[in-house]
This record gives C-alpha cells, structure tokens and sequence, in this order.
C-alpha cells in the first residue's frame, strides 16, 4: 500500500462521514453491536493471536484485553444516547433574552495509531470511542504484533463497512504516510519519542492529537504500608504481560526500615503466583522480539540481581528486582517496559517527593501507605497522569474512570465519557430571541448605555 492507496481509502471516509449517517445515535449503537457480536464470534482467534505475539495466557488476554474491551463497548452501548444530547448553559444578562446550549459533534475522519504490548485492546478501546463520538476511523496496528493486527483487518471486516473504520498494516514507511496525511484527529499510544514525532507531523495540519505515551512510573511504600499486600499488589502489577505495560511499576521506593521484609515478601509472592521457576509456568507469557529481548538482558548486565535474573531462548526473563540501583543506573534512564524491578531506598519522605519531581511527570504512580495524611497529600504533592493508593494499574480498568497523561506521558484522555469527550468537538450556540431587540449593544453608543452596559457586566 502507498500514499495514493490511503488517500482513496480517506476520501471514501471523508465522502461517507459528509453524508451525515454516522451522526446519527442510532446507527453509532448498530455498529458498536455489530462490532461486538464479531468479537465474541472471533474470541478463540484472538487469543491466539495474543499468545503468538506475547504468549499470553487465555486468563491473562481475557482479563488485560478481551474482557475490557468489552466491557468499554457495553458503556458506550448504553451511553451513547445520553452523551450525544445537548446541554443547556446558563446566559448572561447582556444576552438575555436568549437560550444557549452546547452539542457535541464527531470531529470527523480519525486516525488511531496503535502499540504492540496491548495490541487487541489499546486497537479497539480508541477505535469504540471514536466510532460512539461518531467519527469514521483508520486504525493502524503495531507490526511487532502481526498475528493480532491480522485478526484486527478480519474483525473490522466482518463488522464494519470500510468507509466507516478500516485497518491499515506496514511498517515504518506506512505510518510515514499515514503522518503525511490531513486527518481531523490522531489518537497515538506509543513510545515518546515517536509521540513527539506525531505531534510534530500533526501539527503541519494544526490536527488535535491524544498522546499516550509513557515514562517511568514510581512505586513507592513507606514505613507504614501493608507489606503483604503491597508485594501481592506489586507483582501483579510489574509482572503482568511481562512487564510490557505503560502503567507498570517502573522503580520501587521503598523506606529503609521495611526494604529487607518487603524483598522477602515479593520473592515469597513470585513463588506463589508463578512457582519456583516462573519460566516453567505455561501462563508466563515472552518480550515482544528479540531486539526488546537483548535491550532487558543489557539493563541488568553488572547489576545486583536480588531476585530472578534467569532468561531462555524463548525470549523470557524471569520477575528480577535490581539492587544498589541510584539515579545514574543505566535502568532509571529510561522505561524499562520489561520484568525488571529496580529497588532504591529512601529514609525520610521528602527526598523521595523530590526525586520523583526532578523527573518527567510520570503516566502512574503507586504509593503504599496506611498514613491519612500521606494519602490525602498524594494529589497535592505530586504530578502524574494517573495511580492508586494501595494498588498499582487498577485505575486504568474502568470505562467510568479516564486515562490519560500529563506532561511528558502524553496528553489527553480516553475511556468512557472521556473517551467520548476526546473525539467530539463541543459546539457552543446562542438562539437569540427575535424581541425584545435591546439597543443597548447598538450604535450609537452614548453615556447613557455605558452606565446601563457597565451595570449588565456587574462592573
């Protein structure tokens, strides 16, 4: 496919979209159920392309991927209706009399660019919000995860016209073009890097863009924390899909005085979840490639290894936790998106408050604490884009809750109302009324109408 080939294939969406079908609520609800009856019949497809790309286990594709899909396509189902209706806003005096309201309106022809460690679900859960907003979609999968993108052009397919969403597969060349195209809205999960490229590319058009990006998420228990649960908690975290998840725990910060009990607990924790070789376990997925493979293997080359450190050649690494790790570890300079747990240590709070803001504002933060006042301070202490308290990813798995980052871990947000809010532009409109016409905005302007003026805008 070439640039000419993605033009045809934008004019027909921008040729359809102009038609105004997709504004209607009713044919959105159609097509979200089209959509989702041909995710149930594909079901078995999916996860197996899911344990392809990533070796993911049913449980795990069915509780990270296939099931919040879902449970994103239900919300906007039943919402949709509600989220499309006007809202009525309140009218200044000086405009009275007058009603005014504001409507949403799809914004047109999106692109959804997405990432390889989620690839079914960070697809679907934009492409299901745009197509409720009422926009038409192009979708291009990541080429790291071909067996998912595959079975992603045979589901929209099977579900949708093609001038209403349609999958588009390559590589680099093929986002290259893709970029090069006049969009009324890109959506990117990915790398920063290639986000800044987007936004770069985007701006070209002056196109809006939702970036969800990534960084490196702190995870921090204090002295006061649950340590059994903070470990069960934490290793589910990190170590889901291998630790190839934005919102994983990327460092542990952990008090001083509770370090060497919190170590035990999460070796204690990794035995039970996974058993004595976690490489043994069949729900124990892989890194996406080889090259993110031997980039892990180089993180923890000459590093303290307090647990794990054991790889095969089937592109696995065992749960490790790193010790003796400072700021200038080659593994605190960037997402490390793998197995890999860094550990440091703090002793009074303020120096971890001050190393997490020296840093880029993180996608997640995680703090463990049993402290009132350590967590009613989290939101004014620290800048992220989402967390938890007592847990780590969670936030992230609701269609009632938003996602999204700050700063340098994106910008915007989606899922749910969010998601709904972030394809649709809000249009503000004034119905004047005919009578009475006041002057008083008229020429020609005198003493008079300025007191009366002044006294409209209470000044």
């Amino acid at each position: 496919m070439n640039q000419q080939d993605i033009e045809v294939i934008l004019k027909k969406q921008k040729d359809f979209f102009a038609t105004n079908v997709t504004k209607s609520t009713h044919y959105r609800i159609e097509s979200l159920k089209s959509l989702r009856a041909c995710l149930l019949r594909y079901e078995k497809e999916i996860e197996a392309a899911l344990y392809e790309d990533l070796g993911k286990s049913h449980y795990e594709s069915v509780m990270t991927e296939i099931g919040m899909v879902h449970d994103e396509l239900n919300y906007m189902i039943h919402n949709i209706k509600r989220l499309s209706k006007a809202k009525r806003r309140k009218v200044s005096l000086s405009q009275f009399p007058a009603k005014s309201y504001s409507v949403p309106e799809p914004y047109g022809n999106v692109l959804v660019m997405s990432p390889w460690n989620y690839p079914f679900l960070l697809s679907i859960d934009p492409l299901v919000d745009a197509l409720a907003a009422g926009n038409t979609v192009i979708l291009k999968p990541s080429a790291y995860a071909p067996a998912t993108s595959r079975i992603l052009v045979s589901i929209i397919k099977d579900s949708l016209p093609p001038e209403v969403a349609t999958v588009i597969e390559g590589g680099r060349d093929i986002n290259a073009s893709l970029l090069d195209c006049k969009f009324d809205y890109i959506f990117f999960t990915g790398s920063v890097a290639v986000g800044r490229l987007v936004m770069k590319k985007a701006s070209e058009f002056l196109t809006p863009v939702t970036l969800e990006l990534g960084g490196k998420s702190p995870c921090i228990v204090d002295e006061t924390a649950n340590l059994k649960i903070a470990a069960k908690r934490i290793v589910f975290g990190k170590f889901l899909n291998l630790g190839q998840t934005c919102v994983a725990p990327d460092y542990l910060f952990v008090h001083s005085s509770v370090k060497d009990a919190l170590i035990e607990e999460i070796k204690n924790t990794i035995t039970k979840f996974l058993g004595k070789i976690p490489l043994d376990n069949e729900h124990y997925g892989k890194i996406i490639n080889e090259k993110h493979f031997q980039r892990l293997l180089g993180l923890m080359e000459g590093e303290t290894i307090l647990v794990g450190g054991e790889y095969d050649s089937k592109l696995r690494i065992a749960p490790t936790l790193l010790d003796h790790i400072t700021a200038d570890s080659p593994c605190m300079q960037e997402e490390i998106f793998g197995p890999i747990l860094p550990v440091l240590t703090f002793d009074a709070f303020g120096d971890v408050v001050n190393f997490v803001k020296e840093r880029p504002k993180p996608l997640a933060l995680y703090l463990f604490t049993q402290s009132k006042e350590r967590m009613e301070s989290m939101n004014t202490t620290f800048s992220f884009g989402g967390g938890c308290i007592n847990d780590t990813v969670l936030h992230l798995a609701s269609s009632y809750n938003g996602f999204g980052g700050v700063g340098e871990s994106g910008m915007g947000s989606y899922h749910g109302e969010d998601g709904f809010i972030t394809f649709s532009h809000r249009k503000n409109l004034l119905h004047k009324k005919l009578y009475p016409d006041v002057g008083i905005r008229y020429h020609p302007y005198t003493r008079k109408k300025l007191r009366t003026l002044k006294r409209f805008l209470h000044m």
